[in-house]
């Protein structure tokens, strides 16, 4: 997941999947993360010398990495302007590339490949999902099926040609709690008390 600056007022489009991603994560680290985290700060903080005592300065760090995320997830839930793909479109909208689509294009060799144009909290290269800020996204918007676009990137332009444009559920990976969240340690490690 990418991270970035917006100013305020600036909507955060977002697909649903995408949305309840970020409001996983956020139930994740004011529900779990967060409280295992302030515990294991409380008994650290109880075993003396803060100042040489790694467990409770590591923890203490770590529990200000989490209160900024869970400011930036607030800000971005509270920003988000939800799209949905799956709704049914009519007449330009249901054939040119806006938010949401799934496109299949070529390239001036002819390689096919296929993109889903996504928001900022959902890029995942990996499985060609790709921000709507993006310069492909850019050159891809407002074409349809049949037409050229010119992509301008930083090592050039590239013509693409638009084969196919759909409108469908964008499958984002739900959220899992990262290997080494102290709320999820293995059974038997320190957590407090």
């Amino acid at each position: 997941m990418t991270l970035t600056k917006e100013s305020n007022g600036v909507k955060n489009y977002i697909t649903p999947s995408g949305l309840q991603r970020l409001r996983d994560e956020l139930r994740f680290l004011l529900a779990r993360e967060r409280p295992a985290v302030t515990q294991v700060v409380a008994w650290a903080a109880s075993n003396g010398d803060r100042s040489e005592n790694a467990d409770y300065q590591y923890n203490k760090r770590r529990l200000r990495q989490i209160d900024r995320r869970i400011r930036f997830l607030t800000k971005r839930i509270d920003a988000a302007e939800v799209v949905d793909p799956e709704v049914p479109r009519s007449g330009r909208a249901a054939r040119q590339v806006f938010f949401g689509a799934t496109v299949r294009y070529a390239n001036a060799a002819g390689t096919e490949r296929v993109v889903r144009i996504v928001g900022l909290d959902e890029i995942d290269l990996d499985r060609n999902h790709i921000s709507w800020k993006s310069p492909l996204a850019r050159a891809l918007m407002k074409s349809g099926p049949g037409d050229c676009v010119v992509l301008h990137a930083p090592g050039g332009t590239e013509p693409l040609q638009i084969l196919e444009v759909r409108y469908e559920r964008i499958p984002v990976e739900p959220f899992s709690p990262p290997p080494g969240a102290e709320s999820v340690s293995k059974p038997g490690t320190r957590t407090g008390g």
